[in-house]
């Protein structure tokens, strides 16, 4: 039959959703490029990885609560539960760490259920930092409420939303209200979330509702009040639930990895980018003290130009494998030639320094090496640090200048720079290798 057809269509497409972030994640898992410690600073990250992968071949779907401290979170999933699992406390912010269990109602057998910290807890950034890492890597956020939602709470839920998970907001503790007050904060609510949330998707519980009082007349004639418990009402947020669940769990589930791998891809990206840029960084600046050595110690000036293009082309087809971007020696003297040219045009002076001193070598017969060494040899470690910081730029970005093209890129690095720091510094180190007081 037709709707049995487009059913086994829509499972088979869920199934491959889920095959494609399985292979995804695996990818992460076993990639061979990255580079030494970047791994090891992201052990957690990829514990979370396999964690993923185990809960993909399980078929679990991961539910979390998430919002402010003391609105019910741990009590409304107890009450979901039917049993109580999560700590349950009158202090303010009991619950210091994530927490989860099982879903034991007979049907939910893979579904989890996540208690997290609340927003506003003392030291509150820590945790909340956590929060927000349970719920973008839950396939389903609970979002509770205790009353009318405030500014720090749209904030903390356009947070969520942004992470691209489907939200269910609750305003628990229902049972404070009177139906009136009941309605007009729903009304509020809804009016508020409008556009990040769809209104059927607002709904209303009682998680630990308080005793009803009774009051019953006694045999002789008194009044006495005594408390009777009432159920937890959680109806509305089961039946929502399991709507979903019963609908999208696959294509949740799905969803979620395929969000989880791209964000750690993200993540792993920026690492491997930060562990190439510190590596070049330290063979820049190898380069430059090599130059600077070489220019300085080099009485002929000729020679000297030779030297210093030989060895920024040498650097930056030595940066180019650093990030992984191989360059020829042609491609390499290329990009200096565009970047020494940018930055004579910005800095003509500096760089006519260097051949005024140069000349000087000539005109005293070399005489004067030893008390132009180190102007002239700064300079070159200053020439080299910025072909390499431009050349680095360049790299980072997949061999493009950008929109703004090199002028851009080595104004941006020239505008960065202390130039009278780097060449005091390149002076005394350069001095200071050749011996020179």
């Amino acid at each position: 039959m037709p709707w049995k057809r487009k059913k086994a269509d829509e499972d088979a497409a869920r199934d491959d959703h889920l095959g494609l972030a399985r292979e995804s994640l695996r990818e992460l898992v076993h990639d061979k490029r990255l580079p030494a410690g970047v791994r090891d600073s992201l052990i957690h990250d990829y514990e979370a990885v396999q964690a993923m992968l185990d809960k993909i071949e399980h078929g679990h779907l991961h539910l979390s609560v998430f919002g402010r401290v003391s609105t019910g979170k741990s009590s409304l999933l107890n009450a979901l539960i039917g049993e109580e699992r999560f700590s349950v406390s009158p202090i303010h912010g009991e619950t210091r760490y994530s927490e989860m269990e099982a879903w034991t109602e007979k049907e939910a057998g893979g579904v989890y259920l996540i208690d997290t910290p609340g927003l506003d807890e003392a030291g509150g950034e820590d945790r909340e930092a956590l929060a927000k890492e349970v719920a973008g890597r839950s396939d389903l956020v609970i979002f509770v409420l205790d009353g009318d939602i405030t500014e720090t709470e749209l904030d903390a839920l356009r947070a969520v939303l942004a992470q691209g998970r489907p939200v269910i907001v609750v305003l628990n503790k229902i049972d404070l209200y009177t139906g009136g007050e009941c309605e007009a904060l729903l009304a509020s609510i809804r009016n508020k979330v409008q556009g990040l949330i769809d209104p059927g998707h607002v709904i209303t519980a009682a998680s630990q509702p308080r005793p009803q009082v009774v009051v019953e007349v006694d045999a002789t004639g008194n009044e006495v009040a005594t408390e009777r418990p009432r159920e937890a009402d959680v109806t509305a947020l089961r039946l929502k639930l399991w709507d979903i669940l019963e609908a999208e769990g696959k294509t949740l589930a799905a969803l979620n990895a395929s969000l989880f791998a791209a964000d750690l891809s993200d993540q792993v990206g920026r690492r491997i980018l930060a562990a190439r840029r510190e590596l070049g960084d330290r063979l820049v600046r190898t380069y430059c003290i090599g130059k600077g050595i070489a220019v300085a110690f080099n009485p002929v000036p000729v020679a000297d130009l030779f030297a210093a293009a030989f060895i920024d082309v040498g650097m930056v087809v030595h940066l180019s494998r650093v990030y992984d971007l191989p360059l020829s020696r042609r491609e390499a003297g290329s990009i200096v030639k565009v970047i020494v040219a940018e930055s004579a045009a910005l800095m003509g002076t500096v760089w006519a320094l260097h051949f005024v001193s140069s000349a000087l070598k000539v005109g005293t017969l070399g005489l004067s090496t030893i008390l132009t060494a180190g102007a002239q040899g700064a300079i070159a470690y200053y020439s080299t640090y910025l072909v390499g910081q431009a050349a680095a730029e360049y790299l980072s970005h997949g061999k493009s200048w950008g929109d703004g093209g090199p002028k851009k890129v080595v104004k941006e690095i020239l505008d960065s720079l202390d130039r009278e720091t780097v060449l005091r510094d390149a002076r005394r180190e350069i001095q200071a290798r050749l011996g020179i007081s």
